[in-house]
C-alpha cells in the first residue's frame, strides 16, 4: 500500500508540472530485476520521470500490463515473441539478427510496440558440465557431449521435470543431436530452480555432473560449469532488449539511443557476473545495475 501510494503521488507530482511519466517495468526473477533497474536509471539520468513498476511478476503478467497500457516499457526476450505470435516453429526465431527483426515487426504492426536493439547476451536452455569433466572428455558443444553419452559416458543430469520433459528443451537436444540419457541418468527435481541443479553438479551431489542452466545464470560464474554450445541451434535465440510502447518513444525519442547504449555491454559473460551478485551474493539489484552503468561511463 505505501508503494502504490508513493507511486500515485508520483504521478500526480509530474502530471502538475505537465510532464508524463513513464512506468518502467520488469519481471520478478533476479535478471529482470538487474535488466529493469538498469532501464530506470537510465532513464533518470536523462531527465525523464519515471515510476518504478520493476519486479512486478512473471512474462504473462509483465506482457500483458504492457499491453493493456499499464506499463511503457520493459525488458523481453527476443524468443518470447515466438509464443507472443505462436510461431515456435519459425526458423528466424534460431538466428539472433532474424529473430530481433521479427519480433519487432509482429509488435509493431500488431501493438504499436517497439523493440529497441538487444543485448549481445542470449539467455536460453543448456546443458552445463562439470568443469574438471569437461575438460577431461573435452566437452564443448553439445556433438561433443552426444559422442561422450553414446559411447557410455559416465553422465548424470540434473534438471527440473519442465526441461525434461518439455518438447523445446531435453527432448529436443536428445533429437538433434542424437543420444538418450536413461532414467538413472538423470535427476529431476522439484521447480525450475537452476541455481539448485547448478549446484547439484558442481558438488557432485547424488553423483550428479550435468545441469539444465540458463546461460546467462550468475551460479555459472562462481561454479566453474562449463556451458555446451549448442551448433545446430536447436534452441531460440532469448536476447534481452527494452520494448517501449511506440507513443512514449514519440514523446521521448532520447531513450533509444540511451537504452541502446546500456544494453550494448550486456555479454554472456557480464550478464553471468551480474546475476552472481545477485542470485549468489544477494545484493540488490539497483545497487548491481548502478554499478554496472558506472563502470561501463554510462552513469556518474
Amino acid at each position: 500500500m505505501r508503494r502504490l501510494l508513493c507511486v500515485l503521488l508520483t504521478m500526480l507530482a509530474f502530471a502538475a508540472q505537465g510532464q508524463a511519466v513513464v512506468r518502467v517495468g520488469s519481471k520478478a526473477d533476479n535478471e529482470g530485476a538487474v535488466l529493469g533497474q538498469i532501464l530506470l536509471q537510465v532513464l533518470r539520468r536523462d531527465g525523464v520521470p519515471v515510476v518504478d513498476r520493476t519486479q512486478l511478476g512473471p512474462t504473462s503478467i509483465v506482457r500483458r500490463a504492457l499491453l493493456n497500457g499499464d506499463l511503457d516499457v520493459y525488458p523481453e526476450y527476443t524468443g518470447n515473441a515466438a509464443f507472443f505470435f505462436h510461431r515456435e516453429s519459425d526458423p528466424a526465431f534460431r538466428d539472433a539478427p532474424k529473430a530481433y527483426a521479427l519480433a519487432a515487426s509482429l509488435d509493431l504492426a500488431a501493438h504499436r510496440l517497439v523493440w529497441l536493439r538487444p543485448a549481445p547476451a542470449d539467455n536460453h536452455w543448456a546443458i552445463g558440465v562439470r568443469g574438471d569433466v569437461a575438460r577431461a572428455a573435452k566437452l564443448a558443444t553439445l556433438d561433443d557431449f552426444a559422442h561422450w553419452v553414446t559411447r557410455g559416458g559416465d553422465v548424470r543430469l540434473a534438471g527440473s521435470a519442465e526441461f525434461v520433459e518439455s518438447d523445446a528443451a531435453l527432448p529436443a537436444f536428445q533429437s538433434a543431436y542424437g543420444f538418450t540419457l536413461r532414467g538413472d541418468q538423470l535427476l529431476v527435481l522439484a521447480g525450475g530452480d537452476t541455481s539448485a541443479t547448478i549446484k547439484a553438479a558442481a558438488e557432485g551431489i547424488s553423483g550428479v555432473n550435468a545441469s539444465m542452466v540458463y546461460s546467462t545464470d550468475g551460479a555459472i560464474a562462481v561454479t566453474g560449469l562449463t556451458v555446451l554450445a549448442d551448433p545446430r541451434h536447436v534452441e531460440m535465440v532469448y536476447q534481452p532488449a527494452p520494448v517501449v510502447r511506440e507513443d512514449v518513444l514519440r514523446r521521448y525519442p532520447a531513450m533509444r539511443r540511451s537504452l541502446e547504449a546500456a544494453f550494448q555491454p550486456l555479454t554472456v559473460d557480464v550478464l553471468r557476473k551480474l546475476n552472481a551478485r545477485t542470485q549468489i551474493d544477494g545484493e540488490d539489484p539497483a545497487v548491481v545495475a548502478r554499478d554496472f552503468l558506472r563502470d561501463a561511463g554510462l552513469l556518474r
